[in-house]
């Protein structure tokens, strides 16, 4: 196997020169990037022939008429066309894997839900093998909506690669680190950290020191973007210098191999003679990025009321009605709670949105009991959610000094639609049956007479 990456001879601005994996910084940028020099041609696309021997080839996540701002496109300079890394294909077992929608999955109750954290399994899975879906919203053969799953990652993929064809994905490490090989490079993410695959985008997912667990969301619609910050300004939130996108590496390899691919909600696979991954070069401004939750910059109130949770959006996918989105990626980090007579926990409240929460790591302030690292909640639209009894009495009667929330970080992927709970999330033993309870200390205070 040939496997190829001097990052010196890479075209652009990237940091991490000289090591593997190297990226290029910025947000929705156009790129170009070269794994062995004179790749790229000049002042064209498709040249009729192209150095060393490779073949031109267009990846489109848009339609070629998109409006220019939303238009992606990415030029890829390969040792073969991708016609040849598809073969005959076969169904194979999806296992836990779902697509919307999945109305007839799961006959649970309606209401507000929390799991445990699921353990690990002890078999060997892939990062395909083990993507469980916990909910699905919308349908993706409209290109609405998105899904919730989990990804337990146990072995290494060999030989296998894998791509999506129903949604970008979002992958929020949790436990372990994640090595995704990708056609257009390399991307490790550790705890803390997300990467994003675009739709079509083929990649190898490797482990790098043991077992992993993350949360995954299935975007159906259009690909994920920086929210815009309105009075808040250039600066804040998840600044665009912060997002990292690989610099070309290429596997040229001969070997037997499996390609699967999702599609339609189903899972296939073809068998090839080579690995997928063989980009030498390409450029463009559609491509896989990772980001580091803890370069987020909170902004928040600093005088008094506690600001919507909009306010912690990472990224967003827009839907054909302005200011309502198809997915919210929204975090909740370190930050500094400093408003005066205020009750500074998340308000008690009802949304049209519908709230799939997880939690990385540490505790959450509304939610200090129950709900602990790698464990998840389900908020559905309208349903009444906030703070419980505990933190409802720490939070009005407290001191109200300036605290510093640390060591904390949870997320939520938020959509318009309801999120439906799959059979097997339904089934999981580790469903809390009294997850509703954490609500129930909750007293009238109600005394009719004026303050």
């Amino acid at each position: 196997m040939n496997v190829q990456n001097p990052v010196a001879a890479t075209r652009g601005t990237h940091r991490n020169s000289g090591l593997m994996p190297g990226y290029m910084s910025g947000f929705g940028n156009s790129f170009e990037t070269e794994a062995l020099p004179d790749v790229l041609p000049i002042g064209r696309n498709s040249p009729q022939k192209v150095n060393y021997g490779l073949y031109a080839e267009q990846l489109s996540g848009s339609p070629f008429t998109a409006p220019q701002a939303t238009n992606q496109r990415s030029w890829l300079y390969r040792i073969r066309p991708a016609v040849k890394h598809s073969a005959r294909y076969r169904r194979v077992d999806r296992r836990f894997l779902r697509t919307a929608p999945a109305r007839e999955e799961s006959s649970l109750a309606l209401g507000q839900l929390r799991w445990n954290p699921v353990d690990l399994p002890t078999e060997a899975l892939s990062f395909v093998e083990g993507l469980r879906t916990i909910t699905t919203a919308g349908d993706s053969d409209t290109q609405v909506g998105m899904a919730a799953h989990l990804a337990f990652v146990t072995r290494s993929m060999e030989d296998e690669y894998f791509f999506n064809a129903d949604g970008e994905l979002l992958v929020v490490a949790q436990q372990g680190r994640l090595r995704f090989c990708t056609e257009f490079g390399i991307i490790e993410i550790e705890p803390g950290e997300i990467c994003v695959i675009p739709r079509g985008v083929i990649i190898r997912v490797e482990l790098i020191d043991g077992p992993a667990r993350a949360y995954v969301c299935e975007n159906y619609g259009g690909g994920f973007t920086l929210p815009d910050r309105g009075p808040i300004g250039a600066n804040c939130l998840a600044n665009p210098r912060d997002f990292l996108t690989p610099v070309a590496a290429f596997e040229d390899r001969e070997a037997p191999s499996v390609l699967y691919v999702k599609w339609g909600g189903e899972l296939h696979a073809t068998e090839i003679g080579q690995s997928p991954l063989d980009v030498v070069g390409w450029h463009g401004n559609y491509a896989p990025y990772k980001y580091d939750l803890r370069h987020f910059s909170p902004v928040g109130a600093i005088a008094f009321d506690h600001p919507d949770p909009s306010i912690f959006t990472v990224l967003t996918a827009p839907s054909e009605t302005p200011g309502t989105a198809n997915i919210d990626f929204v975090i909740f980090p370190e930050r500094w709670m400093v408003a005066e007579n205020t009750f500074r926990p998340p308000w008690y409240h009802r949304n049209l949105m519908s709230e799939f929460m997880g939690l990385i790591y540490g505790v959450y302030d509304a939610k200090p009991e129950g709900f602990v690292p790698g464990g998840f909640s389900l908020h559905n639209q309208m349903l009444p959610h906030g703070p419980d009894d505990k933190a409802f009495d720490h939070a009005s009667n407290g001191e109200l000094k300036p605290v510093k929330l640390t060591g904390t970080m949870a997320f939520m992927f938020e959509t318009r639609f309801a999120q439906r709970v799959t059979a097997y999330a339904a089934g999981l033993p580790e469903l809390q049956d009294n997850y509703i309870d954490c609500w129930a200390g909750l007293k009238k205070h109600f005394t009719g007479e004026r303050p």
